[in-house]
């Protein structure tokens, strides 16, 4: 339980962090692209190599597929109906304008982060109910810390863009993402008696939301920065994943 809740809270003081920075410092965009990038790689590099082997360990493949899609189809409704779901992975968007119209955007935006951050709580906390290795949970533990940094940055920039005092943006930030601490809640004590079959799926849709939030943060990159950066840093994070995983296995 220790365990699980640290890591839950760990993520949460990760993206207070990008937010410290982002209303602190000015950051220039190469850098955030760069790691924008690299988080985006971890996403996908846990769900194929964490992710994705547990679940089919756990369940079906035709459910796991179904589980995959459904996650991604859920997290691509929300951005194209509601808001970005992940002020990192749409970066690129939120230029002058978007700052501008800041009010405008305020409530769907803090609606679509508030799933997204409760999401990647949700996976992290039902990692205690999961008979996952130890590879598995580090590597995910890793990759949403990682992803969290720019996650916090992007929304302190935007808050500051749209005017907000420094205090109040980082505020903001920090409530936003506490829904990362309700999902670990959630995952942790109201999902520990379901089988290890729902588990997996669930896992799986949580994959299946990494895998949109990795596509969508590397196009819209590619698209705004050159490709160079952007293909270097996400081959970093997928194989820095990748090597966790081979690296804990091999040890275990």
């Amino acid at each position: 339980m220790v365990n699980t809740l640290w890591q839950v809270v760990a993520a949460y003081v990760f993206a207070l962090a990008g937010g410290w920075i982002s209303t602190s410092l000015q950051l220039a965009h190469k850098p955030l692209c760069a790691l924008i990038s690299l988080a985006a790689g971890t996403l996908l590099g846990v769900t194929i190599f964490a992710i994705l082997p547990e679940s089919f360990g756990a369940s079906s493949w035709w459910t796991v597929f179904l589980a995959l899609a459904t996650g991604y189809a859920v997290f691509f409704f929300i951005s194209k109906h509601i808001h970005h779901v992940c002020p990192a992975c749409a970066a690129s968007h939120f230029d002058a304008d978007a700052t501008r119209h800041f009010s405008e955007i305020a409530n769907a935006l803090i609606v679509a982060l508030a799933i997204h951050s409760t999401t990647d709580g949700l996976a992290l906390g039902i990692q205690g109910e999961t008979p996952a290795t130890d590879a598995t949970k580090w590597s995910l533990f890793l990759a949403l810390c990682i992803h969290k940094v720019p996650e916090g940055l992007a929304l302190g920039s935007l808050l500051i863009g749209a005017g907000l005092h420094r205090g109040a943006a980082l505020g903001w930030v920090a409530a936003v993402e506490a829904t990362t601490l309700l999902g670990g809640v959630i995952g942790y004590f109201f999902l520990a008696n379901i089988s290890t079959f729902w588990l997996g799926l669930i896992m799986a849709e949580v994959g299946g939301g990494f895998i949109y939030l990795a596509a969508h943060a590397v196009l819209g990159e590619m698209l705004k920065h050159g490709k160079k950066l952007v293909l270097t840093s996400f081959a970093l994070g997928v194989a820095l994943i990748a090597l966790l995983n081979i690296g804990l296995r091999v040890l275990g």
